[in-house]
């Protein structure tokens, strides 16, 4: 099938593209494994205008019927492989090949992992990168969180309201994220900073039992937990496009101008995965680029 946009991401940068491009009448389309990606693993979003507070999957769900009421089509797969073509590029998604006159890369990015022997091995298990999504599994239990931004903050806030004890482990001196999630952590009689820490083992062979410390915690090495969740920030997920002739930052991410064109024609990028925003990866930037990412696209398209 032909469109004049493919954007491959359904987050708040992909979902804000499609929007502005539907009211340009930019016949578009969203591939995409998940709604939402790293918003919908979100426990409270407390920062964008008109909601005080609520969930990141809802955030998610309200802007997904936002692009589909104004004409998005959403085609759920992961794309494999992408070409350029006289006209434009041909995508492909599962068991789809789909054609278009431009692209706009916005798949966000993914959690960063410990890298410890065991993780993968005990992911789900008692090893989670998403406390909204896996909290609920720890009722009444001993849980840790690795991080000190404010995605670890919230986790541990999320999950004191679940488990009956939550140590927050940071591997510097102090907690990193936005002062009011700072605050609350501080005054929750349930979790416990432990600071200067790292994890350096996971102990558990069918599930997560204990986790290792250095230096060690109250004269132990060893910290029994039930549930241990990653929250060390994230790596854009970038490498799939590498053949595109784009260009990327030595951090992975994608570099854009100020109107989200990459170094290659007729591809776009837009979102956590961009270095644009100054690197203010918030759902508000994302859905800024993604506006901007439309009318440059837009524009594009009419000059050809």
């Amino acid at each position: 099938m032909n469109y004049d946009l493919l954007i491959i991401g359904a987050g708040p940068a992909g979902f804000s593209a499609s929007i502005y491009a539907s009211r340009y009448r930019v016949k578009n389309a969203i591939i995409s494994e998940n709604i939402g990606g790293l918003l919908s693993t979100a426990h409270k979003v407390c920062n964008y205008p008109s909601e005080t507070e609520i969930l990141g999957s809802d955030l998610a769900e309200k802007m997904r019927v936002h692009a589909v009421e104004l004409g998005a089509e959403i085609i759920m797969g992961k794309v494999s492989e992408i070409n350029k073509t006289v006209d434009g590029f041909i995508i492909k998604a599962g068991d789809k090949e789909l054609s278009a006159k431009s692209i706009l890369l916005a798949t966000g990015t993914l959690p960063r992992r410990l890298n410890l022997d065991g993780e993968s091995r005990l992911l789900g298990k008692g090893i989670s990168y998403c406390a909204t999504c896996d909290g609920a599994f720890f009722r009444n239990k001993t849980v840790a969180v690795i991080g000190s931004g404010s995605s670890a903050l919230t986790a541990a806030l999320h999950l004191a309201e679940i488990a009956n004890k939550v140590y927050q482990i940071v591997r510097g001196g102090e907690l990193k994220g936005e002062t009011t999630w700072i605050e609350q952590v501080k005054n929750n009689s349930k979790i416990e900073v432990i600071f200067n820490t790292n994890i350096v083992g996971l102990v558990g062979e069918n599930k997560l039992a204990k986790i290792i410390l250095e230096p060690e915690f109250n004269g132990q090495k060893e910290l029994a937990v039930d549930g241990l969740f990653v929250e060390i920030g994230s790596t854009p997920e970038s490498e799939i496009f590498s053949n595109l002739g784009i260009e990327i930052d030595e951090g992975g991410y994608i570099k854009v101008a100020k109107d989200q064109a990459t170094k290659a024609l007729g591809v776009y990028a837009a979102g956590d995965i961009t270095d644009g925003s100054n690197k203010l990866h918030q759902i508000i930037t994302a859905c800024a680029e993604g506006a901007i990412a439309a009318g440059s696209i837009f524009k594009y398209l009419k000059s050809k």
